[in-house]
């Protein structure tokens, strides 16, 4: 088991239960339709990776030569494509523009695909038993 992994996915699994509430609830009346759907993306793809999280903490991984890599892939990418959702999406309740921050979406995205190409990579290495 992987502390790390496993606490990680606990924190944003908690998270993405308050902010998805939060979207539903308090939220529904201030966002129109497409904003509401972008919020929840934002916490589908959230809750998924916290349960990713919590999976490969469960297992014993520690032969991974890129689980550290898989690691900060993954934070990093939910922070910056679930973080830039909430803040897209919830862009016309605040003074502040977040539209700048547009191409963090991507990013984050992208570094997620990653986490999973590494993941895949590894699982292949697995020897048959």
């Amino acid at each position: 088991m992987n502390r790390k992994f496993l606490i990680t996915g606990a924190i944003f699994g908690l998270l993405a239960v308050i902010i998805g509430a939060f979207g539903a609830h308090g939220l529904k009346p201030l966002l129109d339709e497409a904003a509401r759907e972008s919020f929840e993306t934002g916490v589908k793809y959230q809750m998924y990776h916290a349960l990713l999280f919590l999976l490969v903490g469960s297992f014993n991984f520690t032969k991974f030569r890129f689980q550290k890599s898989i690691f900060f892939l993954l934070l990093f990418g939910v922070i910056c494509f679930s973080g830039s959702i909430y803040l897209l999406a919830t862009n016309n309740l605040t003074p502040i523009d977040f539209t700048g921050i547009a191409l963090v979406t991507p990013l984050g995205g992208t570094l997620l695909i990653a986490a999973w190409i590494f993941l895949l990579v590894e699982f292949i290495k697995i020897k048959a038993k």
